[in-house]
């Protein structure tokens, strides 16, 4: 019976780099090999290494570096862990200390490059659901004075999310961000969260709003300090009323 992916998903960036021990190495095989998303990820994670590999020039450790790399190694042959030994078609030995430099440096680099991936993943997933959903609502938000070519629209269900997407929006100021609300019966707003447009004013975001968040009668970006504020006190860039 095969494994839930869950119990693998943390596991292909250290295949890709050849760090599982032999039974971790085993196992992952036969769950990716039946798993669509995992030779996926497999598949992006070594372009990226590819890319990695031939963008990054070349650069002598300092030789304390170096000293605790070689003491790294050490520690690794005497646990039995798996590693290149030689250049690929030259048949000379790398360095230990050049090996562990170079598997440390693509490890921090593909670490941040699976969270990413992933964060893009559940982001899409949302956004999909959302959309799809019975008890789906829309919201149209118009530029305020603050923002007049600015422009924006929320989805929003109560069982799956909010999906918010505007353009034209001005670029915050330093220390300041954007901020959405939620308007609703209640006498105070609900904070949704935080947007950060890129540099041509345009954001897409998704937000896991609360099973009891009450109906919304409309929704509003403000410019805030950065960090948020648990109430609105700054200027309105986009408003707009549900239908």
């Amino acid at each position: 019976m095969s494994q839930p992916h869950e119990q693998f998903a943390e596991l292909t960036g250290l295949y890709v780099l050849d760090a599982l021990t032999d039974a971790e190495r085993d196992a992952f095989e036969a769950h990716a090999a039946g798993c669509a998303r995992c030779m996926a990820e497999i598949r992006e994670l070594r372009r990226a290494a590819t890319a990695l590999a031939i963008s990054v020039p070349p650069a002598a450790p300092s030789p304390a570096v170096r000293d605790r790399l070689m003491a790294a190694v050490s520690g690794d042959r005497k646990t039995g862990a798996r590693g290149v030994k030689t250049l690929q078609g030259a048949g000379a030995p790398i360095a230990p200390w050049l090996a562990a430099a170079a598997a440390l440096v693509l490890a921090v680099a593909l670490a941040g490059y699976v969270v990413e991936l992933r964060r893009g993943a559940r982001s899409e997933q949302l956004i999909a659901a959302v959309l799809a959903a019975p008890d789906l609502a829309r919201i149209d938000l118009v530029g305020q004075p603050t923002a007049p070519s600015a422009s924006a629209r929320a989805f929003w269900s109560r069982s799956r999310g909010l999906v918010f997407t505007a353009s034209n929006l001005p670029v915050a100021p330093a220390g300041r961000v954007y901020q959405l609300w939620v308007l609703s019966s209640q006498p105070a707003p609900t904070s949704a969260g935080l947007l950060k447009p890129d540099a041509s004013g345009r954001v897409t975001a998704t937000f896991n709003t609360p099973a009891d968040l009450p109906q919304p009668v409309a929704m509003a970006v403000t410019l805030e300090p950065e960090g948020g504020v648990p109430a609105p006190t700054g200027d309105k860039y986009l408003v707009g009323l549900a239908n």
